[in-house]
C-alpha cells in the first residue's frame, strides 16, 4: 500500500519531472480511465491547452409545404452566416465549416443537404444565402414561394413528382457520401411502421445504405401514405416506403442528432455528454391553428382538415421533444443548447419582395423557452440576438480546436471509390469522389 501511495504521489521536480508533463498525465489519465477531470481545475492552462472543445450540432425542424414555415430556418442561417464572415474576415466562409453534425427533417432536411453539400472544389457548394434564395424565391418567378408554387411541389410525394426533378437540378446526382459534414435525415418507412434516418455515417461503410441527395429529400418531404415514394439505396439492396420525416417525433431532429453523437464513438470519441456538445436548433414558424384567439378575433369558419390536425400535433412533439432536450441540458441551457423559434407565422402568401421582411419580423420575435425547474418562459433574447450569440460561441469553438492537440471529432472518409455517374477519380492513387453533374443556383428556375 506504502508503495502503491509513492507511486501514485506526485513527483517532484527533483526527479526531473516536469510539473506540466505530470498535469498532463494526470488530466488524460482521469479524462480516459475514469471519465473525469479532477486533477486539474476548470480554467487551468493545462485544461484549456487540452480542451478540445464541444462537437457542434445544426438541427433543424421540419417545416411544412408553405414556405414561411421554413423562411425562419433559412433567414436565421444566412443571418449566421454573415456573422461568422464578420468575425472571422473570411467572405467565403460557409455555415458548414462551423457544425460538425448537422440534421434536418422536412424542408429542415432539404436546408441541411444544401448546406453540406460539397462542391467539385471540396467547399460547400451552397451558401446560406443561396439557401435563403432557394426557399424565399428571390431567384425565379414571384410563385415560387406560393402555396401552389413550386416550393409546395416539393412536398407532393410521388417519386415521379416535380418537386424530385426540384431535387435533381439542385443536388445532381450527389449521394450522402458526398457531403462536407456528417448529415442525418428522417423519414418513416411504412414497409416496417418505423422510423428510418438517412446517415453519411452509415452510407460511408456500405453502398446498401448510400442513397441520392435528391431521393432523401424526396422521402423526408413525402406528403403522405398515397403517392408515398420509395427510395432505393445506390446498389438497389435498401428500398424506403417513405413517408414525410417532419411527423412526431422526427419533426425535430435535434434529439436524434445528440444520440448520434454520443454514442458514435468512432467519429466523436471525446463527446461523453451534454456538455460535450453545442446545439444550435431552428424550428418553423407557429401554424395559424395554433394563434391563440383574442377576444376580438373571430372564430375559425371551418373545420381543421386532416393536414391542419396533422400540422398542430407536430408542432406539439416538436415543442415536447424541445423541452425534454431542454431538461437533459439543464443549466448548460442557453449556452449549450440555443432555440430558436417564431411565436407567430408569417402573413401569407408570401413573394420575393415580401420575403425578407417576413424573414426579418420572426427574426425579432422572441420564443418561448423552456428553463430547468422554472417551466416555460419568454425568452428574455430576439432570435437574431440568439443567432449572434451562437456566431460567437462558434468563432470560440473553432480556435479552441485549432489550439488542442487532441481531436474531439474524427469523420469518416470514403474508402474506396464507387464508379458511378455521381463521381470521378482524380488520379489512380486517390480516393477523393467529387460531383460530376454539379447544378448551380441560376438553374434552379430552368424550366424542363
Amino acid at each position: 500500500m506504502e508503495a502503491y501511495a509513492a507511486m501514485a504521489s506526485p513527483p517532484t521536480l527533483a526527479m526531473g519531472v516536469d510539473k506540466l508533463s505530470y498535469e498532463i498525465f494526470s488530466l488524460l489519465e482521469t479524462k480516459f480511465l475514469f471519465g473525469g477531470c479532477q486533477s486539474s481545475g476548470p480554467g487551468t492552462p493545462v485544461k484549456d491547452f487540452l480542451d478540445a472543445g464541444r462537437v457542434r450540432v445544426l438541427a433543424i425542424d421540419g417545416c411544412g409545404a408553405a414556405v414561411e414555415d421554413a423562411l425562419l430556418a433559412a433567414a436565421a442561417l444566412a443571418r449566421l452566416e454573415a456573422k461568422l464572415r464578420k468575425q472571422t474576415e473570411d467572405p467565403d466562409a460557409r455555415v458548414a465549416d462551423f457544425f460538425d453534425l448537422a440534421a434536418g427533417a422536412g424542408a429542415g432536411g432539404v436546408l441541411a443537404a444544401m448546406l453540406l453539400l460539397r462542391g467539385p472544389d471540396g467547399r460547400p457548394r451552397y451558401s446560406a444565402q443561396e439557401a435563403l434564395a432557394f426557399v424565399a424565391g428571390s431567384v425565379g418567378k414571384k410563385d415560387w414561394a406560393g402555396r401552389r408554387g413550386r416550393w409546395a411541389k416539393l412536398f407532393r410525394g410521388g417519386s415521379r413528382s416535380s418537386g424530385e426533378r426540384v431535387f435533381q437540378r439542385v443536388f445532381g446526382d450527389a449521394t450522402l457520401r458526398d457531403t462536407v459534414a456528417p448529415l442525418l435525415v428522417p423519414c418513416y418507412d411504412l414497409a416496417t411502421s418505423a422510423p428510418f434516418v438517412f446517415s453519411r455515417a452509415d452510407a460511408v461503410e456500405s453502398d446498401a445504405f448510400d442513397f441520392s441527395l435528391r431521393g432523401v429529400c424526396a422521402a423526408t418531404c413525402a406528403a403522405g401514405v398515397v403517392g408515398a415514394p420509395v427510395i432505393r439505396s445506390v446498389d438497389g439492396a435498401t428500398a424506403i416506403a417513405a413517408a414525410s420525416g417532419g411527423v412526431a417525433a422526427m419533426g425535430n431532429p435535434a434529439a436524434a442528432a445528440i444520440t448520434h453523437v454520443l454514442h458514435n464513438k468512432q467519429e466523436f470519441p471525446l463527446a461523453t455528454g451534454v456538455e460535450d456538445i453545442l446545439v444550435l436548433s431552428i424550428g418553423a414558424g407557429a401554424s395559424a391553428a395554433t394563434v391563440s384567439c383574442g377576444p376580438n378575433t373571430p372564430m375559425p369558419t371551418r373545420s381543421p382538415s386532416p393536414r391542419d390536425l396533422a400540422r398542430v400535433t407536430a408542432e406539439g412533439v416538436a415543442d415536447t421533444v424541445d423541452e425534454s432536450v431542454a431538461m437533459a441540458f439543464g443549466h448548460s441551457c442557453g449556452s449549450n443548447y440555443v432555440r430558436i423559434k417564431a411565436s407567430s407565422k408569417a402573413p401569407a402568401p408570401l413573394d420575393a419582395e415580401t420575403a425578407a421582411a417576413a424573414a426579418g419580423a420572426m427574426l425579432a420575435q422572441r420564443n418561448v423557452e423552456s428553463v430547468l425547474f422554472r417551466g416555460r418562459r419568454l425568452s428574455e433574447r430576439t432570435n437574431a440576438e440568439k443567432v449572434d450569440a451562437v456566431a460567437v460561441e462558434l468563432v470560440k469553438e473553432q480556435d479552441r480546436r485549432r489550439r488542442s492537440p487532441l481531436p474531439n471529432v474524427a469523420i469518416k472518409q470514403v474508402g474506396t471509390p464507387r464508379p458511378s455517374s455521381a463521381t470521378t477519380a482524380s488520379s489512380g492513387t486517390t480516393t477523393a469522389r467529387t460531383v460530376s453533374t454539379m447544378p448551380s443556383p441560376a438553374s434552379w428556375d430552368s424550366r424542363r
